[in-house]
């Protein structure tokens, strides 16, 4: 059903200020900056070789400005939405009717460059009611304005390594993604040391770690943190400190044969890790 982690959405207060910040953290800058006149937004887009970061706000009134005001009222500043891509919106959904996933109306999108020369234009959807399970998730079918990828050398961001999201009910997050959206599920275990359930599900070379720990509350699922794979994480790690940016000390991963480090300052909200995956 789904090709692709289309993109992950970061709402900000300041789109230039919070472009700034992301440029030196990823060491590149965005390659499109624009607004959605009907959504009333604004936004830069930053693409890796899988998928793409949005950072968006708010640019007078609509539907989108009224979704990123909503997050920032009751989040801060921080991700705030996930796209999932397909290359038909109408059978997707038509196809998650029959499996009781309720979507909304498919709405035509376009984005106009700063400069006013460029246009993008796509369809999409977001998922209601219990199908959002409390995660803002959208479809999307991109029609024109295609965004290539940056060239990335050995200390910038090349890819996005994983999405961690946290969920109070594994198993009806199996059911939605698995089940019912055919992502494929890689990897379900229990850590013990953690009392909970990690869920490895793959799409497109991108991860989505989903950590669960179940309790009575209300089924809710949210977006927590993105981890960056960089080709060479000292020279990463350097780079940031010379930008400024606040970083820990490099150290072992969880997973065998990785290096990382967690990035303190400069992410709008967003728990950030960079990681280095060692040669065997």
């Amino acid at each position: 059903m789904f090709n692709k982690l289309d993109h992950l959405i970061i709402a900000v207060d300041d789109l230039d200020a919070a472009t700034d910040d992301y440029t030196k953290v990823l060491g590149f800058p965005p390659i499109w900056m624009g607004n959605h006149p009907q959504l009333g937004t604004e936004n830069a887009l930053f693409p890796v070789q899988n998928t793409y970061l949005e950072l968006l706000s708010a640019r007078g009134r609509g539907p989108g400005a009224d979704m990123v005001q909503e997050s920032l009222h009751d989040n801060g500043e921080g991700l705030c939405g996930m796209a999932l891509r397909t290359d038909n919106l109408d059978a997707l959904k038509t196809a998650l009717a029959s499996k009781d996933i309720r979507m909304g109306k498919i709405a035509n999108g376009k984005g106009v460059s700063r400069d006013g020369v460029k246009t993008r234009t796509w369809k999409s959807a977001f998922f209601l009611g219990a199908s959002t399970r409390g995660l803002r998730l959208l479809a999307i079918e991109h029609l024109t304005g295609t965004l290539g990828e940056i060239e990335a050398n050995a200390s910038q961001m090349g890819r996005l390594d994983h999405v961690v999201i946290n969920t109070n009910d594994p198993d009806g997050f199996v059911a939605l993604y698995q089940d019912a959206l055919g992502i494929r599920l890689s990897l379900d275990q229990t850590v013990e040391q953690w009392g909970g359930r990690m869920l490895f599900f793959r799409l497109n070379k991108t991860t989505i770690e989903v950590i669960g720990r179940g309790d009575s509350k209300e089924t809710q699922d949210s977006l927590w943190g993105l981890a960056w794979s960089v080709d060479d994480l000292d020279l990463a790690r350097d780079r940031l400190i010379r930008e400024n940016v606040e970083v820990s000390e490099i150290r072992e991963g969880r997973k065998p044969n990785t290096v990382v480090c967690t990035v303190k300052s400069h992410t709008r909200g967003v728990p950030t890790l960079f990681i280095q995956h060692l040669a065997t």
